[in-house]
């Protein structure tokens, strides 16, 4: 009888340490934990405590809901389990050095806001399936060394209002789609591969406050369409091989603090557009490769 209560007992503190987390959700965690190599994780795991006592694990109404684990030394990839975390709703795993790339199942994460794996050593290209995130307002996944191309699925996420991606190696052309994503305040892709003409279907991001594209290959006349994006503070195209005229409608552009133009083959005069954005804080045309190039405003078809 006393061996038989002992057992209870044990079995009512096993239920009680894990709460009601389902054993899905618990050996999803447990795959992360094995796949990043826990162990030598700055903050580890105690499989014998509560779920909402590990380590950067928030747990709501029994289920998990957020994984922040940023700064705590993860290497490895992610597993296919992490699809399995379906009530997610925000992952930081910022600044560790989680190789590979995003799995096909994060799909499955409907409810997920925030997406951060900054400063890691993803490589592989981005999956199509990221497009399913519907919920997503907020795309980080900047200083990695992802290739492959941007996924036109991406204007899928039209909640999206971060989309930070600067700093990979990015290849191909800026899909059209990009204009769907009408919530959309920062563009970052600076320093990748990208090439081709940025796609005039931009301007239908009418809610953009920050677009960064130096540092790359896109080439081209900018199209007219993107004077209609009179919310920009930032307008950053340097270092691309744009050519050509300014759009003559670029003094719509009343709120722009920064822009800078510089090392493209731009043509023209350009005090008249210094004159006409008076809120210019930062403004750089200086192009370093070679002598005399100065912009102006004037028509130019769109791509």
């Amino acid at each position: 009888m006393k061996t038989a209560k002992i057992t209870l007992l044990l079995c009512l503190v096993t239920l009680l340490s894990y709460g009601n987390v389902s054993t899905k959700e618990k050996e999803a965690l447990k795959a992360l934990y094995t796949s990043t190599n826990g162990d030598l994780w700055r903050t580890s795991w105690d499989f014998n405590k509560p779920v909402q006592d590990w380590h950067g694990v928030v747990v709501k109404d029994d289920k998990v809901i957020e994984l922040n684990l940023e700064f705590n030394n993860l290497r490895g990839t992610l597993p296919d389990a992490i699809g399995d975390l379906v009530y997610l709703k925000h992952i930081n795993f910022f600044r560790n050095k989680i190789s590979g790339g995003i799995p096909a199942t994060i799909s499955n994460l409907k409810s997920l806001e925030t997406l951060n794996i900054s400063f890691n050593m993803l490589s592989s290209a981005l999956p199509n399936e990221i497009g399913e995130l519907k919920s997503l307002r907020k795309l980080k996944l900047f200083m990695n060394t992802i290739n492959g191309e941007i996924p036109s699925s991406i204007g899928q996420l039209t909640n999206l209002n971060s989309l930070e991606l600067y700093n990979n190696q990015l290849t191909g052309e800026l899909p059209s789609s990009v204009g769907d994503l009408v919530n959309l305040k920062e563009m970052l892709l600076s320093s990748n591969k990208l090439s081709g003409k940025l796609p005039s279907t931009i301007a239908n991001a009418k809610e953009l406050k920050k677009l960064s594209v130096f540092d790359n290959n896109f080439f081209g006349t900018l199209p007219n369409s993107i004077c209609s994006l009179t919310q920009l503070e930032e307008l950053v195209i340097s270092d691309n091989a744009f050519y050509g005229k300014l759009p003559n409608a670029m003094a719509n552009l009343v709120n722009l603090k920064v822009l800078l133009l510089g090392n493209n083959d731009f043509k023209g005069e350009l005090v008249q557009l210094k004159e006409q954005l008076p809120g210019l804080v930062q403004f750089d045309f200086v192009n370093m490769n070679s002598e005399g190039v100065i912009v102006t405003l004037d028509e130019e078809d769109d791509n």
